[in-house]
């Protein structure tokens, strides 16, 4: 058996309980909040996108499959109006090195929260009739809840970067799941590539509640989870109070990065139960 073969098995094998958690935690918020259905901007065209199972019959633009040149229901193609991509929400969380590890204090990786709250929070927009669309290279949205599934396949092969060359619904909506421990340069041209498009959406800062506490004491070695190196510190207890100013402003200058862009920012602590950090962020959506 090849790796690869593994890492789908051990993959699958982990999906059923993630959805079942997802629901949970979804099916909690649900009962105190309200839709979020939006004002759409007409019915202008937008794009063509490919038929996926749970879409209209109805709703195929017959002209253009016929241009296709495929058999069904490959060759189908669905015409989309601006109105529907403004009920598009983008989702997308970091699976980088930093983002899969946990301290003492948290029984959950930073990588596994973020994919337990993009999965809860997709099963509650997809109650409340809108799509939701990950941030891949040919993603195809998910228009139902029967879809929750595929998306949490799909979810498991989403690696690196916010994909660069995707093209983002008009009006839609992004949510970022991530650690957010990057150059507050990359964080701004990113929020001007959103703000071009134009896109409003949220930035989710997960974090271990080590990363926030630093609660080490003695000489300590800091291992780099991404290429930094090696850090090691005589006395930590020393560097805490100069540690806790260097973590405030890197959230305070996301938070005005964010809010420059027209985004909203907030931060969960992996310590913290999901179903407060969804309910924060679910609110701040409807407000957009």
């Amino acid at each position: 058996m090849d790796r690869a073969t593994i890492a789908a098995e051990a993959a699958g094998s982990r999906l059923p309980p993630l959805l079942v958690a997802a629901d949970r935690v979804a099916s909690t918020v649900a009962q105190g909040v309200h839709g979020r259905r939006r004002v759409g901007q007409g019915d202008s065209f937008w794009q063509f996108r490919r038929f996926v199972t749970g879409d209209s019959i109805a709703r195929i633009d017959w002209r253009q499959s016929a241009k296709s040149g495929r058999a069904a229901p490959e060759g189908w193609f669905i015409r989309e109006t601006e109105w529907e991509a403004a009920q598009t929400v983008c989702l997308w969380r970091d699976a980088s090195p930093s983002m899969r590890w946990r301290s003492r204090l948290a029984t959950v990786e930073k990588v596994e929260r973020a994919e337990l709250l993009l999965l809860a929070l997709s099963s509650l927009l997809l109650r409340g009739g809108e799509r939701v669309l990950l941030m891949r290279p040919d993603a195809r949205p998910v228009t139902h809840r029967t879809g929750l599934d595929r998306l949490a396949v799909e979810l498991d092969g989403v690696e690196g970067d916010v994909p660069a060359g995707m093209r983002l619904p008009r009006y839609g909506t992004v949510v970022l799941f991530s650690d957010f421990f990057w150059p507050l340069e990359e964080a701004r041209a990113l929020m001007a590539r959103f703000a071009g498009v134009p896109v409003t959406g949220y930035l989710m800062q997960i974090l271990d509640p080590a990363e926030t506490a630093l609660p080490y004491q003695g000489r300590i070695r800091f291992r780099g989870l991404e290429k930094d190196g090696d850090v090691l510190i005589p006395r930590t207890e020393s560097v805490r109070d100069a540690y806790a100013q260097r973590l405030k402003a890197q959230q305070d200058g996301l938070a005005e990065i964010c809010a420059t862009a027209g985004f909203g920012f907030g931060v969960h602590h992996t310590d913290r139960t999901p179903e407060t950090a969804l309910l924060t962020l679910y609110t701040a959506l409807a407000d957009r």
